[in-house]
């Protein structure tokens, strides 16, 4: 056996047929020539037992270089425990995809995720991840096979980001349960596209024209045309051309605007979860974890003026059932306040927004709105002036005090420039 040196590929193409090269700066690292190809490999001893591991063929992608990092990671496996032979076998019998986007459905999603977040995980690897890794292992999937299917999906931005969140989480559980091998998480060094902000305030005018609409839809109603590009043979007459809300939905739209709630926060809110008394709603559960919500007069008054004809606050068809959504509700209110484009969820924005600008501070809106984070809040920055304001007066007067102890901050005066001479 030859003396170990260290292994080039001057040395990988000098060998002959049946020659083995074995490395001086990682122990047990070596390249054997074949008939016709060099082989990397590295000897090691593993539970009592002496085992020759195979790194891979000379040449692309197995480099002299990459395969002795190959083996300094192997080695580094190995001391802790890992058998690369064994775990090789192991990934032979790794399941599908498919097989085990089900597994982390059933032990993540479904377990310590919100219900919400569950049904969209299912929905996103239905409809993007499964058809694109169909038929592969889950260890085998690589950063490429991510990079591809984020760009596939480059005209929805946000879904692809949230795709790739949830592969990411998928990826690391695998290496968790010994189906993937360790390492650098493929999802890790995909640079994610920008998502532009949506968020939307409502300004005064805006507000009373929302208003407006959702009392019109739920007393008198608000007049509607047939659709021009369908074919309505008998169409109701002008007069009768009215949509109506009931008062439930009217309610829920209402408590959205005075609380800054959730829509499902609302939709699933029940009797029992008002505590008139002291004026709260006590969630039991929300996006996230329990909540309480403060209750002011407004909200208040929509609470009391709301029949009580079954468990749920905002009564749907079914009575021991949530109302599922306020779609048909929303766009008409939306429609005729001229308001296209309006998301619900805006509105939760609009209440945050209209605390912001009344200098009430970023944590008590935080806590109002129920956020778990501050940097969640912080999206409100902009629109927080008042304290601002108010800081930069005090600390300019201070200052100016100081300049000049016998004036107030009211004798300062604007400097200006002497007159060219």
């Amino acid at each position: 056996m030859a003396s170990p040196r260290r292994i080039t590929k001057t040395t990988v193409d000098r060998l002959q047929p049946g020659e083995t090269a074995w490395d001086s700066e990682v122990r047990g690292f070596c390249v054997r020539k074949q008939r016709r190809d060099a082989v990397y490999a590295l000897k090691y001893r593993a539970g009592g037992k002496q085992r020759l591991y195979t790194i891979g063929l000379h040449g692309s992608p197995w480099t002299v270089e990459k395969a002795r990092n190959e083996a300094v990671r192997l080695r580094g496996a190995i001391a802790d425990g890992v058998d690369p032979a064994l775990l090789r076998e192991a990934m032979k019998a790794a399941p599908s995809f498919d097989e085990f986007a089900d597994r982390y459905l059933s032990e993540v999603s479904d377990v310590h995720k919100k219900a919400t977040t569950a049904r969209e995980d299912r929905r996103m690897l239905k409809l993007h991840a499964r058809p694109r890794f169909d038929g592969r292992k889950v260890s085998d999937i690589d950063r490429g096979d991510v990079a591809r299917l984020h760009a596939a999906l480059k005209s929805k931005p946000v879904m692809a980001n949230r795709v790739v969140a949830l592969i990411s989480h998928m990826l690391n559980y695998a290496m968790e349960k010994g189906v993937r091998p360790e390492g650098p998480n493929p999802c890790q060094r995909i640079k994610r596209y920008a998502e532009e902000s949506q968020e939307r305030f409502l300004t005064v005018d805006e507000l009373a024209r929302l208003g407006a609409a959702i009392a019109l839809a739920e007393s008198s109603g608000i007049q509607w045309e047939p659709d021009p590009a369908k074919k309505v043979k008998h169409a109701p007459k002008p007069e009768n051309r009215l949509a109506k809300i009931d008062q439930f939905a009217a309610g829920a739209l209402r408590l959205l605007l005075f609380t800054g709630a959730r829509l499902r926060e609302v939709l699933h809110l029940k009797w029992e979860h008002i505590d008139f008394d002291r004026g709260l709603l006590l969630l039991p559960d929300s996006k996230t974890g329990k909540k309480a919500i403060v209750l002011n007069a407004p909200a208040l008054a929509v609470l009391n003026g709301l029949e009580r004809v079954g468990e749920y606050v905002i009564a749907g068809e079914k009575l021991d059932k949530p109302r599922a959504d306020l779609k048909r509700p929303w766009n008409l209110v939306r429609g005729a306040a001229g308001l296209d484009g309006l998301r619900i969820h805006d509105l939760r924005h609009t209440y945050a927004s209209f605390g912001a600008g009344g200098g009430l501070g970023l944590p008590i809106i935080g806590k109002l709105l129920g956020h778990s984070q501050a940097a969640t809040t912080a999206r409100y920055a902009h629109l927080d002036s008042d304290p601002l304001k108010r800081a930069s007066e005090t600390i300019a007067g201070q200052i100016a005090a100081a300049m000049s102890p016998d004036a107030t901050s009211a004798d300062v005066v604007p400097f200006k420039r002497p007159a060219a001479t």
